[in-house]
């Protein structure tokens, strides 16, 4: 289906109003920017954008200077353009739409009933979209302390960016009290995430011909035993571990995402390697979970000695993203409530920048439109509705920081 001509024919459900943000996001959704790609075209339109609003503009780079980070500023009626005041983050990258089956085209906003489908539009472009289309209000009515905005590079490959935008953050003495992430929470208010930890196990074996595997290494094998015991760990946690019922999902979980090894099946496989994470709650010890994996995959080795003292088995550290938990009665909640018409707050298995900005001595909370189970998916979408609360939150916000 072809996407609307005109706000007039899109209606979210009754007591909402027409989507303000809507060609903001198609105009956010039309830029492809998956993370492997650069997202410079994006930054550059935003970055025009809001300098046409008077906003202060910076960019950090990346080393290839192919991605860039913005963080913009609208500076507070008294001139302050440092001191306190709120930031919206959110990242431009989306995840890969190879080998999806879409309806449509993904990078097009395509309006289906009481929905918008296209990639980004959950995960999560119609949160920034939502507030640069309350920036007209910001301006009109002036704000008592700085409004930011942060839009960061790389966040779907480990929050990569961000780490950068926050570094200058700090170096330049800007100093925010708070700042809201709009990853999708169904714009509920979400005060916790779970840490992350990844890494890579690379088996060395050793070659042979397949009619006489006893004399060599069989590295696939070696590596399926130790996802097995990888498995084996994610439902003693889900069984008999410690749990906390605020999140989504109440324990800590393990999983293995790719595999990659062997030639050819008339010989033994040399080489297999294959990634694989942690996302712990924050009294379960991720150290304590790969020391584990460690010494599990340490009794293969005097075997594969025997047979060729090359051969081996490595961890390779990816990524780490720590968990973060904000008391409910923060000051940066309590904005949240008041901008918020979900009394309710939650936790979240899923990793955010919130963690580094509150890292950073930034307090952070999570509130964004849409849900998680709708990101990463062919026909990626979110409710109307979802935007509409979500415009309606940023509307909310202009009446706090105008106060």
């Amino acid at each position: 289906m072809n996407a609307p001509a005109t706000l007039a024919e899109v209606r979210p459900d009754p007591g909402f109003s027409d989507l303000v943000s809507l060609p903001l996001i198609r105009t956010l959704v039309g830029f492809d920017t998956t993370s492997r790609d650069s997202n410079l075209a994006l930054i550059e339109w935003v970055k025009r954008y809001l300098e046409g609003f008077g906003f202060g503009c910076t960019l950090t780079f990346d080393d290839d200077r192919r991605k860039a980070n913005l963080f913009a500023t609208l500076a507070a009626r008294d001139g302050n353009a440092t001191d306190g005041g709120i930031v919206l983050s959110g990242h431009t990258d989306v995840v890969p739409v190879d080998g999806q089956p879409w309806d449509s085209n993904p990078f097009e906003v395509a309006v289906r009933g009481d929905r918008l489908y296209g990639r980004g539009v959950t995960d999560m472009k119609s949160f920034s979209a939502a507030g640069l289309a309350t920036v007209p209000e910001f301006v009109r009515r002036g704000v008592r302390k700085p409004l930011h905005f942060a839009l960061s590079y790389d966040e779907e490959v480990g929050c990569i960016g961000v780490r950068r935008l926050i570094a200058d953050v700090v170096a330049r003495g800007v100093r925010p009290t708070g700042c809201i992430v709009g990853e999708p929470t169904g714009m509920q208010l979400v005060v916790a995430h779970k840490g992350k930890r990844g890494w890579r196990c690379r088996v060395r074996g050793f070659e042979a011909h397949s009619s006489l595997t006893p004399l060599g290494v069989n590295a696939v094998e070696i590596a399926c035993q130790i996802v097995a015991y990888i498995a084996q760990r994610a439902r003693e946690f889900r069984e008999a571990g410690r749990r906390d019922e605020a999140y989504d999902v109440p324990y800590t979980t393990t999983h293995v995402g790719t595999i990659r090894g062997g030639t050819a099946l008339n010989i033994v496989p040399r080489d297999c390697a294959f990634d694989f994470e942690i996302r712990h709650l924050p009294f379960d010890d991720p150290e304590a979970f790969i020391a584990d994996v460690r010494a599990f995959a340490a009794q293969f080795l005097p075997r594969m000695h025997a047979v060729d003292p090359s051969t081996f088995i490595e961890f390779d550290h990816l990524s780490t993203l720590p968990g973060f938990d904000t008391c409910d009665g923060s000051a940066i909640a309590a904005l949240g409530h008041a901008c918020n018409e979900h009394g309710s707050v939650g936790k979240v298995s899923f990793g955010t920048e919130a963690s580094l900005f509150h890292g950073a001595d930034i307090p952070t909370v999570i509130c964004g439109p849409g849900h998680i189970a709708q990101a990463h998916q062919p026909n990626e979408w979110v409710a109307i509705e979802q935007v509409a609360r979500c415009e309606a939150f940023m509307r909310r916000l202009a009446d706090h920081l105008a106060e």
